[in-house]
């Protein structure tokens, strides 16, 4: 393949680089308190029919108690958004949210969601 671009004086096209977050990185401060810092991230199994499925998980860091678990077939940024808001609707807003920065939580409505609910 890369002889017949050379023959033909084409350039390969080079594959985009992967979406990063936006933002700061701040050092973390270890939580004293309930709701000082929660954690998402994304748990993936597949079902005995082959069909893959992903959990979210929200922790947390203080109490290290699970606040929520969500599991489908498909989450998308909106939905994460939609369960962290009636998670502070449930418990009280955090003051702060951390991630893995993972190709999940890194699309456009999780990214505007701090932003939105004014969570750090």
């Amino acid at each position: 393949l890369f002889r017949l671009y050379r023959e033909e004086r084409l350039a390969v096209r080079r594959r985009g680089g992967r979406k990063r977050a936006l933002g700061t990185r701040a050092p973390m401060v270890v939580p004293i308190a309930p709701n000082d810092r929660w954690s998402l991230d994304f748990v993936s199994d597949q079902l005995t029919d082959g069909r893959r499925f992903r959990i979210l998980t929200v922790v947390d860091e203080c109490t290290r108690e699970c606040l929520a678990l969500v599991a489908d077939t498909s989450l998308s940024g909106s939905r994460v958004a939609r369960e962290l808001d009636r998670l502070i609707i449930e418990r009280g807003k955090p003051k702060m949210v951390v991630s893995d920065n993972g190709a999940e939580l890194t699309s456009n409505a999780i990214l505007t969601w701090p932003d939105q609910s004014r969570v750090a």
